[in-house]
């Protein structure tokens, strides 16, 4: 199967035309007429992966990420970025990446990590517009809101946050909210600071993310927003199985799949 029609397999899961103006998804290095007979699926395109795709004898490298975000003048060995596109061509592997048209599509991050965390009735955080599927018109955005089946506590919830991620700790702003019952939740996979307005608006009681700084999490808590941030890459993560399990079903075995390893950008000593 060419590269070309898994792309177009991917834009059904999550169109570009839903990334955010400023993101720079799609085909970003390599041939569209590739032949692919390997996708290796990882989160970032980082010197690790391009490594292992190169190791494996990947066609096609499907990030979430993506590895060029600004303008890049020259593509030489000289930096450490377009080092790895000399790399990925050298080795004639296409890579794509599906960045915030993924956070934004009805079925995309949000709604995943809604799904690990039985929160129903979402909707999204930041609606971006509308999109047909099946015939209907769904909003999309960025983030989603909704409602826990049953009522927890902040400190029940992380707990819960946790344990569907599979991560080793997690950071609550609002030590004195950790007993507090909630029920409306916000999310946004990935870095949060930025909907911290949004999710007060839509009368959330916590907000589950990442990346978020010292002052964003106390201003938050201190109007009465539990804030979990479980890393970026630890609620991002889920990108990876997903998209093995939507190529799998759509490919039906003419592309052998290869899962990154888990990779956590940090320690905790």
């Amino acid at each position: 199967m060419k590269c070309s029609d898994i792309i177009k397999i991917l834009q059904e899961t999550a169109p570009e035309s839903c990334a955010c103006d400023w993101d720079n998804p799609g085909l970003l290095a390599g041939r569209s007429d590739k032949e692919v007979k390997k996708i290796y699926i990882a989160l970032d395109a980082t010197d690790e992966v391009v490594d292992a795709a190169i190791r494996e004898k990947a066609d096609l490298l499907l990030t979430h990420h993506p590895l060029i975000f600004r303008p890049v003048k020259k593509v030489n060995d000289q930096n450490f970025i377009t080092r790895r596109l000399v790399r990925l061509i050298q080795a004639d592997i296409s890579l794509y990446a599906m960045h915030t048209n993924f956070d934004a599509a009805p079925e995309g991050m949000a709604a995943l990590a809604a799904e690990r965390l039985d929160i129903r009735e979402i909707r999204p955080l930041e609606c971006m517009g509308e999109m047909k599927e099946n015939g209907t018109s769904v909003p999309y955005g960025i983030g989603a809101v909704g409602s826990l089946y049953e009522p927890m506590t902040v400190n029940g919830l992380a707990e819960k946050v946790k344990k569907a991620f599979d991560l080793p700790f997690v950071l609550v702003y609002g030590p004195g909210l950790m007993d507090k019952e909630v029920k409306r939740v916000a999310l946004c996979p990935g870095s949060g600071s930025s909907v911290i307005e949004q999710a007060v608006l839509a009368g959330a009681d916590v907000l589950i993310t990442g990346d978020i700084g010292h002052h964003p999490g106390i201003d938050a808590a201190a109007r009465g927003l539990a804030v979990i941030d479980g890393g970026h890459y630890g609620l991002e993560h889920i990108f990876i199985q997903h998209m093995a399990e939507v190529l799998r079903e759509k490919l039906k075995g003419e592309a052998a799949l290869v899962l990154a390893e888990p990779a956590w950008p940090s320690v905790l000593l």
